[in-house]
Parts: C-alpha cells; structure tokens; sequence
C-alpha cells in the first residue's frame, strides 16, 4: 500500500460515471463531459488504445455497443477511430488529450485505465502517462488490474492512483484485490469499491486508517444511500445521482 496520503481535492467532488450521460447524450463523449462540468461534478472516464497506441475516451473493447461500428477498437489507428459515431448522435469517439483540454481544470477527471490480465499494460500506461504529464489540473489513474498501480508507483509515483475493486463483477479481476499482498502490489492511493460489496470488514478497515474509498457505479436511491453511508465520494449516473 502506499504510505502517502491521497491528494484532499479526490473526497470533495461526486464523479459523473462515464461522464455525464443520458438519453442522447453517450457515455464517455465530450457532450457527457461538458453536462458534467456544467453540473459541477467530477468526470470518469474509461480510457482505451487505438492500433497506433493513442489514449482514447471509450469504455469497451469491441465498437458494436457504443457506435456505428465493428470489431476491435485496438485494430484501428486513432485517426480512423475519431471519424466513428457515437450510437446514433453526432459525437465521435475522441482523444484524453482533447479530454483534458476541455477540462482544463474546471474539475477533476478520475482516468480509469482498461485491462485484461492477458495483454501487457506497459505501453498503455507509457502512453498514458506521457499525456497526463502536462496536465496541470487534479486527475488520478485508477483500473481493476494491480499492474497499473505497480507500473505508476515505479515509473510516475507522482501522479494519484487507484484500485478498483470487486467480489461481485465477474470479468477477470473479481476479488484480485484480496489476494495475498494484493494492495502491497498495487501501492493504490485510494480503492474504488463495487457498491454491491459495501460494507464490508476490509474496506472498513481501510477507511478506519484514513484512506479515502469511492464507490461504483451509484445508480439508485438505494444504492446512492449505501454509498453514502459506507464510502467518502461516489461515483454515479442516473437515478443514483443526487
């Protein structure tokens, strides 16, 4: 675990999940993230790579769900992926740095990095990290996989940091963070709980030390409530928001 404490901006805010989004307006787009920003919420984002390993603002790793288009994000150069609508809006899959540039500091901007234990994290994160480190605004790194922890406290130990975590998604990280030196590895500055798993003894304990513990994804009155409860910031989209 890391020894530092969080930077204080991270509890203050509530995070917009995936931006802002609502009916005509898609996760993860620039219209999602200036509705955030006008609403005075935080924004996170999901970041994937393009062919030519440009850092972009799009959640899956398949287009089909999200756009007017096929098959692998990771199989098209950034140019290519930038002219693809979003579901059926004029928004268009678009770059972290254009991201950045429209925050510009307004709010800050939760980055969670996308990864399968399968595929290397290495090139995402130098590429990542070379983006971010011209940003002058309040931002943090965070994803499921213990390697992205790992990789930012050796290469970027400057830059903000996060664990996600969950015992209830099933998608190749369920309950990582519980294994054997686990935290240890990933060296989080603050963890980002499933709210489905709240409370619970562990997260308990790593708030009773003064570590700061956001919660996903708030989407219900009810859910919003637990959060509240059991959490220091939420992140939240729909019916969970306030």
């Amino acid at each position: 675990m890391s020894e530092r404490r969080a930077p204080e901006w991270l509890t203050r805010w509530e995070y917009a999940h995936r931006g802002l989004h609502r009916e005509g307006v898609p996760e993860n787009s620039r219209a999602s993230a200036e509705g955030a920003i006008a609403a005075g919420m935080g924004i996170e984002c999901d970041i994937q790579m393009s062919r030519d390993l440009v850092p972009l603002v799009f959640h899956d790793w398949e287009l089909d769900r999200l756009s007017d288009a096929r098959g692998k994000v990771a199989a098209r150069p950034a140019d290519e992926l930038c002219r693809i609508r979003l579901m059926d809006t004029e928004q268009t899959i678009w770059r972290l740095t254009d991201l950045l540039d429209l925050v510009a500091g307004r709010v800050p901007i939760l980055v969670e990095i996308k990864a399968q234990p399968h595929l290397s994290l290495a090139e995402p994160c130098i590429a990542i990290a070379k983006v971010l480190a011209g940003y002058a605004g309040p931002f943090a790194v965070m994803s499921f996989d213990l390697r992205m922890g790992e990789w930012f406290a050796k290469h970027a130990p400057e830059t903000a940091r996060g664990l996600v975590i969950t015992d209830t998604l099933d998608h190749g990280y369920q309950s990582a963070w519980r294994r054997p030196h686990a935290l240890e590895r990933a060296a989080p500055d603050f963890l980002a709980s499933d709210v489905r798993d709240l409370p619970n003894a562990l997260t308990g304990l790593w708030r009773d030390t003064g570590r700061p513990l956001l919660t996903w994804t708030v989407r219900s009155p009810e859910t919003r409530a637990r959060g509240l409860a059991h959490a220091d910031a939420l992140i939240a989209e729909g019916a969970g928001l306030a």
